[in-house]
Formats: structure tokens, sequence, C-alpha cells
């Protein structure tokens, strides 16, 4: 009896001891209890009621909502939000999955008057699979544009000429809004406000979600969008020196049917840049020595217009429709004088020129996104019809004339290039939840592009033959993807396989050329991911990815501005591919964030841009493939908050890489390192005051030819709250100390070009912003 006693006392611990380790799902949402507005970020936190010792916890999604799984047992539930009073409740007992009625969380008034500033998210947030950086309350990009905030976002780079690159790598791909733009090409970065960006993602790692293109990884940036009912806005006037007068208006109106926004934008700037550069050459014992100096007055005037709407059908079906229209007018001027020496480095002939360029640019964007949800958490279908389509007009008028050692007749050089691209893109994604820790990810997607470039040159009133064609270039591209992911207690992984078919083809009217490349490419992808604990997670992943060739590497014709730096695209190049490795570590503290990552990159027909002596004693450059290039890197971000007053970022990356190829019968073989650092501090004080302050640098490297030398530059902005948090004051500052110019030595056999090159020098501006029906704090995603 006492035996059967034992084993019936026994089993029952056991099967308390199971009740006790069962785990189940407590889940919920948070909003803001005056507008009903989902609370994203918000932190929720499941405590013992006796020691007050944290279980678990979490954060909110997007839509406000949190999933955490704990053991059976009573607890103390805790959320919190910044600037708002903490929700607590005690001894609720959990004995089953349990959904939460809605948190609603109310604004502390007493906070709000203190010195941190309400509703703002932390601005660099870090996760395992891309980095977001919010936009929205940063003073060092206040009258500027996507370019500007570019050039401040962890692991992105742009340099002088507006080229974006990522920890290094120019082989990137940009989005917005998780699409391909018109507005990332021909320099259309430059013409969107930074006051209409909300967050930029940086995805150094894509799943197989992602288009393919870009090997150096994804851009994506996500524009603001109203999510507040009634009507709303803002105004903000900029001017600055050089001149920078620009006017954005934001407008929105929302309803539980509909919701519509609008933005327009003008921008009338000036740009200052100037060049610098000592050409050498030798032909048997002759040298040829080349001085060049250039200046140019840039000036863009620009307006934009931005509208769309969202209609709600019901809960779960939403239509959303926009048009975007811009039009830019380029205007440069340019003095070129060349000074001619000979070999004992003396002055033996000068040549002056002088450029007028003239650029009309009309940018066109069609949208409609159809987004279905369904009863089960998490599933949904979004389909998006997009259609861009743009013309640019450049045309360059050109005089020359002889002024040294006797002044002769000038010659006249006219071109026009009249360039027009349409582009239709089809594309649809369905999440499908298996099981609460599973999903199956599925999407189709198609582009179809076509480019035109007629240009002509004329020389003293007469055609070049060799320049009057007719360029076009077509460019089909369909996809599809599959990718499943779950989790097994505190590993994660997702599992993708992406299938893409190219068809490329660019010709011309002479018949010189007829170039066609078809391809169809697997790319798997792998994402590996252990959470040691909520603020500690390791992640492995590797995708392979490729890089096509843009339609200005490809075009042939690259201008007559500089006859003694020509630019040659080439249109018979491969595109190249890439193996990508990254081994992430995510830890967060209290105060401190850190962000380590190993990654390895393998890049096989490398585009590489070769610079040669042409016959009329200058230099022309063209794209070309390489055989590969191995890149080795160490990459770091930290973010740390010692008071509440005060927040300071940083980043550091360094990589080593070998490139190798032939060209020409040309040894391109190099090895080398760079690094790069950024570090960023953010102070915000009593009564709406806050300053801002960045510095970079980028060490020195080689590339093939080009040795290019370290630069480092820093920006500042300080803003004031007025009118009650209705306005906003700020200045700001970029390029403080005039620093960022562009150094680098091209060198080859028999043959060097030194060049120095400023696109433009410090700027100032001061931008005045004023907000009818809404506040600064209002998380309505509308431009502050």
């Amino acid at each position: 009896m006492r035996i059967i006693t034992f084993i019936c006392l026994f089993y029952s611990v056991l099967s308390l001891q199971g009740q006790i380790s069962k785990k189940v799902i407590l889940s919920g949402k948070i909003v803001e209890k005056q507008q009903q507005q989902s609370l994203e970020f918000a932190t929720i936190t499941v405590m013992d009621p006796v020691s007050n010792k944290i279980i678990s916890g979490g954060i909110t999604s997007i839509k406000g909502e949190f999933e955490i799984e704990i053991p059976l047992g009573t607890y103390t539930i805790k959320a919190e939000y910044i600037s708002f009073k903490p929700y607590i409740v005690k001894n609720i007992i959990i004995n089953k999955d349990t959904v939460l009625n809605t948190i609603e969380l109310e604004e502390d008034n007493e906070q709000l008057d203190e010195i941190t500033v309400v509703s703002e998210k932390t601005t660099v947030e870090y996760k395992l699979d891309k980095k977001i950086y919010n936009v929205g309350k940063d003073l060092i990009h206040k009258g500027g544009t996507i370019s500007n905030v570019l050039d401040n976002v962890p692991s992105v780079s742009v340099d002088a000429a507006g080229a974006v690159s990522l920890r290094g790598n120019p082989s990137v791909r940009i989005l917005i809004n998780g699409k391909p733009s018109v507005l990332t090409e021909n320099n259309g970065l430059e013409q969107i406000p930074a006051e209409n960006i909300e967050k930029v993602e940086v995805i150094t790692n894509p799943s197989a979600r992602y288009e393919s293109q870009g090997s150096a990884g994804i851009i994506n940036i996500i524009l603001k969008k109203n999510k507040r009912s009634g009507f709303g806005g803002s105004i903000q006037l900029t001017s600055g020196i050089p001149a920078n007068h620009r006017v954005n208006v934001n407008l929105n109106y929302k309803t539980s049917k509909f919701n519509v926004f609008t933005n327009l934008g003008y921008q009338y700037a000036n740009f200052f840049g100037e060049q610098k550069q000592l050409q050498t050459s030798r032909i048997d014992d002759f040298i040829t020595i080349l001085e060049l100096n250039s200046d140019t007055k840039r000036n863009d005037s620009y307006y934009n217009f931005y509208f769309g709407g969202d209609y709600y059908f019901n809960e779960k079906n939403t239509l959303t429709a926009s048009f975007y229209h811009n039009k830019l007018e380029n205007t440069d001027e340019t003095d070129f004088t060349y000074n001619y020496l000979n070999n004992n480095r003396k002055l033996d002939s000068i040549v002056s020129r002088k450029e007028e360029y003239k650029e009309p640019q009309n940018f066109n964007q069609l949208e409609l996104t159809y987004l279905k949800t369904f009863d089960k958490k998490e599933q949904k279908l979004t389909t998006t019809i997009q259609y861009d389509f743009w013309n640019d007009d450049e045309n360059e008028m050109i005089i020359q004339h002889r002024t040294l050692p006797i002044s002769n007749n000038q010659t006249t050089v006219i071109t026009k290039d009249v360039e027009s691209s349409k582009d239709l893109l089809i594309l649809s994604d369905f999440i499908a939840p298996l099981t609460k820790k599973s999903k199956l990810e599925t999407g189709i997607r198609g582009e179809i592009r076509r480019i035109t470039s007629d240009y002509t040159v004329w020389i003293d009133d007469k055609i070049a033959e060799d320049f009057d064609n007719l360029l076009n270039y077509d460019e089909h591209i369909y996809g599809a993807y599959m990718q499943y992911g779950t989790s097994i207690k505190k590993f994660n992984y997702l599992l993708g396989l992406r299938l893409e078919h190219s068809d490329i083809r660019i010709n011309d009217d002479q018949k010189v050329f007829n170039n066609q490349k078809r391809y169809t490419d697997l790319f798997p992808t792998a994402h590996l991911t252990y959470n040691f604990t909520e603020k500690t997670n390791l992640q492995l992943s590797y995708s392979k990815r490729i890089n096509r060739p843009r339609f200005w590497q490809l075009n042939p014709f690259g201008g007559f501005s500089d006859p003694k730096n020509l630019f040659e695209g080439n249109p018979d190049l491969n595109p190249m591919y890439a193996n990508v490795i990254e081994l992430a570590l995510l830890k967060r503290w209290d105060k401190i964030t850190i962000n380590p990552s190993l990654y390895y990159q393998y890049q096989t027909d490398f585009f590489q841009f070769i610079t040669t002596p042409t016959m009329e004693k200058g230099f022309v450059t063209t794209p070309v493939n390489l055989s590969h290039e191995n890149r080795l890197g160490f990459e770091l971000s930290i973010t740390y908050k010692p008071i509440k007053w005060w927040r300071l970022s940083g980043e550091f990356n360094y990589y080593t890489f070998t490139q190798k190829g032939v060209y020409k019968e040309v040894n391109y073989t190099t090895e080398d390192t760079k690094w790069s650092t950024r570090f960023n501090s953010n102070m915000k004080f009593t009564k709406g005051l806050s300053i801002q302050t960045n510095f970079n640098y980028q060490g020195k490297s080689n590339s093939g030819q080009r040795f290019i030398k370290s630069q480092y530059w820093a920006n500042l902005g300080v803003s004031k709250d007025l009118f009650k948090d209705k306005a906003s004051i700020t200045l700001n500052v970029s390029n403080i100390f005039d620093s960022r110019i562009d150094k680098y030595t091209v060198t080859g056999p028999k043959y060097s070009l030194v060049s120095s090159n400023i696109r433009s020098g410090r700027r100032a501006t001061i931008t005045f912003t004023y907000r009818f029906n809404r506040k600064k704090s209002d998380r309505d995603r509308m431009p502050d």
C-alpha cells in the first residue's frame, strides 16, 4: 500500500512539474488611447508578482501587436512606451493561451515637459537581418534630400558625385517602399526631400523575398504615409547659402473609409564645384603633360507632385493608388583651362573651353496596390502594378579656342542626347502561416523596360557621323520565389529559393553592335538565428546575388563635355555574381546596443573601371569584367545612451580584399584593405532645444588602377521647437570644415592621372516647419 501511495505521489509530482514546465502563448495589442493608433516598439514585460523578477518580455510589431511564450503561472504584466504612463496589471493567472484585451496607454503630460522628446523612436534600430534608420527626428537632414539622408545611414556612403555604396561596395540595389523606382535613376534621389522619408532599411544579406539584383545588398527607402484620422499637414520653408531655397507642403485627410495624401515641393539650388587634374603620358621618349583646371556652377530647379489614396473596402481589403511627377531643369556652366607642358615642364600652349549644359527631365510614376488580409493572423496577399515613364533631354554647347602661343579661331561643338524610358512592373506576394511558429511565403515578379537614347553631335555646324546614332535597350526580367521559416525553441531558420530569368538586349540603328544576354539563375538563401535571450541573438546567413549592368554602363556614348576625360560604356558587359556569407551578433543592454558582424563576399566577373590614354592625348574610362574579387570584412555598430537627454552612436567598417583579372594583356591584380568610421551625437535639452553632430572618416584604398586618398567631413544641426510644438526652426551646416574632397591617382603602363575634385563645398540651410491639426509628437508618419 505504501508503495502504491508513493508511486501515485511520484507521478503526481511529475504531472505537476510537466504542467509547470508547459509553456503557453500570451498575446495582445498596445495602442495610444486618444487616437487609438497602434504603438510600434512598445515594450511588454512579464514579471514574478512577488520578487518582480523579469520572466519574459518583448516589443510590439508595426501593428502594435505582441506575442510572448511563457510558462503557466501567475504574473504581473507591464506595458511601456516613451512619454506614456506605464500600464500595470498584477496577479493575472495564465493557465492557457491567452489574448489580453487591447492595452490603451495614456500620454504622461508631466514627462512631456521634461528633457525627452515625445514618441521618438531610437534613431538606429538593429535587427539581425537589417538595420533600420529612422529619419523623422534627425536634424542634419532638414532641408536636404534622400542623398543627404543616405550619407548618414549606417554602412552606407555617398560620394561627391552622388554614387551610393554599401560597406564600400557600389553594387547596391536601391528600392523605394520595397520596389524599384524611377526616382532612383538619373540622380532622382536629389529631388526627394528628406522630410518625406520615414526610415531607411539596410539589408546586407537579403532573403529570397527580395529581387536578387545588387551584389552588395539592398537599401530600402520607406516614404512617410499618414495613419491619423482627420485633416492635417505641414509646410516647410528652407533657405540656404549657397542658394538653396525650398518649399515643401504635405496634406492629408483620413476617414474610416479612405485616406488621401499629397505632397507638393519646389527647390532652387546652386552648387559650386572645381576640379584639378595632372595628366602624364609617355610615347617612346616623348612626354605629354597636361594640367587641367575647371570650375562649375550648377543650378537645379525642380518641382514635384505626389498624390495618392487608400480605399478601405472593409477590414480585410484595401486598394492604394498613387501618382508621382517630377520636373527638373539642370543648368551647368563650366570653364575648362588646359595647360600643356613640354618635356622640360615649361608651358607650351593653353586651350580654353567653355561649356553650357542644359538638361530638362520629366519623371512620372503610377502605382496601384491591392492588399488582402485573412482571418488567420499574418496571412495576407499583396499585388502591385507600377508603371514608370520618363524622358531626359541633354544639351551641350561647347566653345573652344587656343589662347597661347597665339589665339586662333574658335571651334563650336553642340551635342544633343534625348533619352526616354518606359518600365512596367508587376509583383505579387502571399504569406501563409502554417502553424503558430512557421510560415510559407511565395511570390512572382515581372518587369519589362525599354530605354532609347537618340544622340547627335555637330562640330562647327557639321554632323559628326561617328556620333549620330539611336541606341535601344530592352530589359525583360521575370522571377518567382518560395521561402519557409519556422522556430524550434530558441532556434529560428528561414530557407528560400528564387528563380530569375533575364533577357537583355542593346543595339543601335547604325548596326555597330547588337548584343543580347539571356540567362536563367537560381538564387538560394538561408538565415539561421539562435536567440540566447530576449536581448542576445546570433545569426548566420547566406545568399547568392547578381549585379546586372545598368544602362549607363552599357551606353558607349558618354558625352563630350571634357574630351580629355571621356567615359564610354561597354555594350558587351556581363553580369556579376556574388556569394555572401555573414555572421552577426545583436546584444542589447538598458543603455547600450552592439551589433558586430563578420562578412565574406566572393564576386565573379566583377566590374572594374579601366582608364587608358586616347590618340587625342586624353583619357577614356570604360567598365570591364575582371575575373573575381574576394572580400573579408568586419563591421561594428554601437548605440549608447548614457543619460536621458544624450544619445551616442557609431560604426566601424574594415575589410580586406583581393581583385584579379586581365584586360588587354594587362594584369590588374590588387590586394589591399580599407576602413571607415562614423560617429553621431544627439542631445535634447529642455524647452525643445536639440543639437546633433556627425563626423565621418574614410580611409585610403587601392582598387585596380586607382589609388583613393582618405577624406573626412562633419555636419551640425540645431533645432528649436516653437508655438507649443506647432512649429520648429532648424539650422543645418553640412561639410563644416569644407574638407570633402575626392582625391585619387590612376596609373597605367607609361601614363598617370592625378585628380582632385570638389562637387559641392560647405552648405548651410535654415528650415522653418509649421504643423496644422497635428503636433511633432503625433505618430502619423507624416513629414515633420
